[in-house]
């Protein structure tokens, strides 16, 4: 059972609480912080929360090791922390090895990592299929470092363990689905990280509210080896079932949004949101799919040719708070995060309602009899009725409510109540 939204008014605010709230978690590809992730997506959502041995095959990857860590820091000569992981998760290299020694500063550099570009950010380093240990630290505290003894101690395991992961199936009418994406891998980064959990979150709670013509299959994984190992065990029948579906993330900014298209960027998906964009947000950035970089990469690659896009807010790489520690919870608001579930609820929504219609009459229907046009014929009385007219005009059994949209140049909303009313009348096949 889905609990509905206690306070719709703030849907914004409750979103970002839930934000908030798994924002100090230390995630990786796997681990306890992943399962503390889904149990707090659990607590809103009905998810199934699955778990795949180390040394499983999927397709040409295989799971590694588990990892955790407990607690890690850099101490100088005068016993001081000069980079603490309890007070930064980003501090740590993920994946890093456990260690406990004693280095100079000379052989200590090679296992630093900062960024001069952005001297006082901790960037977000990763080892995930080379063992390794090391930090990660502004550059303006590496420039003060001195020479002399430093301990650095890694308190972290790598043993055979699992891969976690969770779907949700909200059935519909059809067996046909839509199939919707996030990735639950990334430690305390808010836009980058948990914008897309938290929507998807949300949104299945919208989807949960009514029935649906199609079944909706959202799904939070680690990215790249988590959509794998999805795709390696659901693929078969998600490819004959999946007519559309979207990768989430980078929806918690309140800049201009950004859409990548899949593969081809010819897909229903494509032609979906692109719609819904240009009509609601017409300053949005269209990227390529050569411009890729999350697990569209898995959706869409040769044989598996899943309908798979992307509608995010600022892009992933696009913005200078990308993968560092500036993308916390100043960087993402309430407001970005319900405007970014606006446009998702607006797909779903043309998703559902998307037919051939066909005017059952021929010629011109006789709207005036039936009170949907104006009886009295002066210059300019049928203005109120120029997107009905328009409307039919191109309902033949071969529009679509997209080409009928992109036709007449009027958003899919505004056609809503049209259909309805000619539903009404008796005047429209479906």
């Amino acid at each position: 059972m889905i609990s509905k939204d206690s306070d719709t008014q703030n849907i914004g605010e409750n979103m970002y609480s839930l934000l908030k709230k798994m924002f100090p978690i230390c995630r990786s590809i796997t681990g306890d912080g992943v399962r503390e992730t889904l149990g707090i997506i659990r607590e809103n959502i009905p998810i199934e929360v699955y778990e795949v041995p180390t040394g499983t095959k999927v397709f040409d990857w295989e799971i590694p090791q588990e990892w955790n860590i407990k607690d890690a820091y850099i101490l100088d000569e005068y016993n001081k922390k000069i980079v603490d992981f309890k007070e930064n998760n980003l501090h740590v290299v993920g994946y890093s090895a456990p260690i406990d020694m004693v280095l100079n500063l000379e052989e200590l550099q090679p296992h630093l990592f900062s960024s001069e570009e952005q001297p006082d950010a901790i960037p977000y380093i990763t080892s995930y299929y080379k063992k390794r240990w090391g930090f990660c630290l502004t550059h303006n505290q590496r420039r003060e470092l001195k020479e002399g003894k430093y301990r650095v101690f890694i308190d972290s395991n790598l043993e055979d363990g699992y891969l976690t992961y969770a779907d949700l199936i909200i059935p519909g009418k059809s067996k046909k689905e839509v199939f919707l994406s996030t990735y639950i891998c990334h430690p305390s980064m808010a836009n980058n990280e948990l914008s897309g959990p938290v929507l998807l979150t949300y949104l299945a709670k919208w989807i949960a509210q009514k029935p649906r013509k199609y079944t909706y299959r959202l799904v939070f994984v680690p990215e790249t080896i988590g959509s794998l190992t999805y795709l390696s065990r659901n693929y078969e029948a998600m490819k004959g079932n999946v007519i559309a579906g979207y990768n989430i993330t980078c929806v918690g900014d309140n800049n201009e949004f950004s859409f990548l298209p899949s593969r081809y960027a010819d897909t229903y998906s494509d032609r979906v949101a692109l719609n819904i964009l240009k009509h609601n947000q017409p300053n949005f950035k269209e990227y390529s799919y050569l411009d890729r970089g999350s697990d569209e990469r898995q959706y869409c690659s040769p044989g598996i040719d899943l309908p798979i896009a992307s509608i995010m807010r600022t892009k992933y790489g696009q913005y200078p708070e990308y993968h560092t520690s500036l993308d916390n919870l100043e960087f993402v608001c309430p407001a970005g995060l319900e405007g970014s579930l606006g446009i998702y609820k607006e797909c779903i929504e043309l998703i559902e309602r998307n037919n051939k219609y066909r005017v059952r009459c021929l010629g011109e229907p006789q709207l005036g009899k039936r009170g949907l046009y104006p009886t009295l014929s002066m210059k300019g009385s049928g203005a109120d009725v120029r997107d009905m007219m328009n409307f039919i005009a191109y309902a033949d059994g071969k529009n679509d409510l997209l080409d009928i949209s992109d036709i007449i140049g009027i958003p899919i909303r505004r056609m809503y109540p049209i259909i309805e009313k000619l539903l009404e009348n008796d005047l429209l096949d479906v």
